[in-house]
């Protein structure tokens, strides 16, 4: 359903706008109304709601499952063993279930462009909403040179006969292409491109029951023998208990930064097709088919490959090219399968590829949104005919051109630099997506809403938003723990490892400085902001059958 301005249009008299140039229309809260606010300031959302339940949930798995879950996840293996793996895992996927069911009540209730940021600004504070939206603007804006400068070693594991500013010439050209397209073609071309990495993991998952059992060219029955030799637990930089308990937390600290999915899904709210009925389910589907893909992913990779094989070691040591240094590849080599790790790499590059380009879409949105709120330049709002928010989809592709550093050895190490800068960037999202949900819960509450009649309520509330709240606090700051390890101190490490910590407070308190924003009481908070218009949208929205049958076969599956 085409829908121009669907947060704003058809609402309610009280939110109507006062295009004549007087006062701006006041809501029950006292504050303007959204669209009378929007269309004084020439913001109004011109983005249209094609997205279908499959265009947001493979644009979640889609965002989320890049090259770590295929390759660095060897990294956490040689560290902490197949055991501390797999319990960290699990353990960070329950962190990850309370931030999803915290994300869903908030964003099914009122399904805008950029939700929890804006979230942030208008149930927390305004400061928090300019820190939040431009942490997470810098986030996903620095992982797009990450990604098409992974795509570019991954082609280089087959051949170095392309030039390395030509792979990045077409990948950028790529990502433009699709993103400047009306946002349906996005949402295609990103399900089809998750749809390779779902298929990936699957297979490896496959492949690794059918080995273990037997199924390889050695007839090597192996099962869980490398649990037990050289064993379930590696030591890391102590020995004994210490040693793998640090080991432990090695692989839990690679799970936090690895394991996300609900804000990638959030992001789409604004351009779902009738987002009340979509997203609930997209919160839901997303969550568990990346749990299976994590929990599974990391036991599998214990089962094919001994924490201490001196060939995955090496090739991390070395930054071996593409998915070289991926422990299914070297279980691959051990078992003397031929084909498959190029099957692999080939996948593994769609993997990177689909990832950078999640990471151009949420950039743009979040762009997108803060500049609808007035927490960046006005242009930012400015949208094509098909709703596709030009101006800020550029800005983020002028930002990816610092993959050219990959050209030159020695300004690779200043995009190395840049990507670390931001670390605990998504701990810090995560943290504030808890926090904006106690503060709309308090509100629920304050202003006498029943959460019953909310359209999703999220189960063990307020107690799974403490949790991860709690999970994603500490472990932003425990992220880079090891440079306060003797003989492991390296300034450029602590920075790197902690920068953003030190940022987003400095941007909450000049917004907050500049401003004089207060923190939202909660029988003051506005919860009535845009949603006259998210309701009309619901009442007279209609919904569209799929084109063919192959269409209703994937949103039946998809859906």
């Amino acid at each position: 359903m085409a829908s121009t301005g669907v947060d704003y249009a058809g609402a309610a008299p009280a939110y109507g706008s006062d295009k004549t140039g007087g006062d701006a229309e006041k809501n029950a809260f006292g504050r303007p109304s959204s669209i009378a606010e929007s269309v004084h300031m020439g913001k109004v959302d011109q983005t249209h709601r094609k997205l279908k339940s499959r265009h947001i949930q493979l644009i979640g798995i889609g965002g989320t499952i890049g090259t770590a879950l295929y390759v660095q996840i060897g990294r956490s293996l040689l560290q902490g063993g197949p055991a501390s793996l797999f319990i960290a895992f699990s353990l960070w996927c329950s962190v990850i279930l309370a931030v999803t069911i915290s994300m869903a009540e908030m964003v099914t209730y009122l399904p805008i462009s950029s939700p929890f940021i804006r979230f942030a600004g208008r149930w927390v504070d305004e400061a928090i909403g300019f820190a939040t939206g431009w942490n997470f603007f810098i986030f996903e804006a620095a992982m797009v040179p990450f990604e098409v400068t992974a795509c570019n070693l991954i082609i280089h594991f087959w051949s170095d006969a392309v030039p390395v500013g030509a792979i990045i010439a077409i990948t950028m050209v790529l990502y433009a292409l699709i993103n400047i397209l009306a946002v349906k073609w996005y949402g295609e071309t990103e399900f089809w491109a998750a749809v390779g990495k779902v298929l990936l993991i699957v297979g490896l998952i496959i492949f690794t029951f059918i080995v273990m059992l037997g199924g390889n060219p050695m007839h090597d029955r192996f099962g869980f023998r490398y649990w037990y030799e050289p064993g379930a637990f590696a030591e890391w930089y102590h020995t004994g208990d210490l040693g793998r308990f640090m080991g432990f937390l090695q692989c839990l600290i690679q799970a936090s930064f690895t394991i996300a999915g609900p804000d990638y899904v959030s992001m789409a709210a604004g351009e779902a097709e009738n987002p009340r009925g979509v997203m609930p389910r997209a919160f839901n589907a997303v969550f568990y088919r990346l749990t299976a893909f994590f929990m599974l992913g990391s036991l599998c990779v214990g089962i094919l490959v001994p924490y201490n094989d001196k060939t995955m070691s090496d090739a991390f040591s070395n930054s071996a090219p593409g998915a070289a240094a991926s422990p299914y590849v070297v279980a691959m080599g051990r078992l003397g399968i031929p084909v498959l790790p190029h099957i692999v790499n080939a996948l593994v590059l769609t993997a990177a590829f689909s990832a950078g380009n999640s990471y151009v879409y949420c950039a743009s949105r979040s762009l997108f949104g803060m500049a609808l709120e007035g927490k960046a330049p006005a242009i930012f709002t400015k949208c094509l005919k098909n709703g596709v928010p030009i101006y800020s989809v550029v800005f983020v592709l002028l930002i990816s051109l610092l993959s050219f550093l990959q050209v030159s050895s020695s300004t690779a190490t200043v995009l190395s630099w840049f990507v670390s800068l931001i670390t605990a960037s998504q701990l810090i999202n995560y943290c504030v997506i808890c926090a904006t949900y106690l503060c709309f819960y308090r509100a629920v509450h304050a202003q006498g809403i029943d959460r019953k009649t909310l359209p999703y309520v999220g189960k063990l509330q307020p107690y799974a938003a403490w949790y991860a709240f709690t999970a994603t606090f500490v472990m932003a700051f425990v992220g880079g723990y090891t440079v306060f390890l003797p003989g492991r101190w390296d300034l450029s490490s602590f920075l790197f490892s902690y920068m953003m910590i030190f940022i987003f407070p400095v941007l909450f308190i000049i917004w907050k400085l500049i401003h004089r924003t207060k923190f939202h009481k909660p029988e003051e908070v506005d919860l009535k902001q845009d949603l006259a218009g998210i309701e009309e949208y619901h009442r007279t929205f209609v919904s569209q059958p799929a084109n063919s049958m192959f269409e209703r076969a994937l949103d039946k599956v998809f859906g």
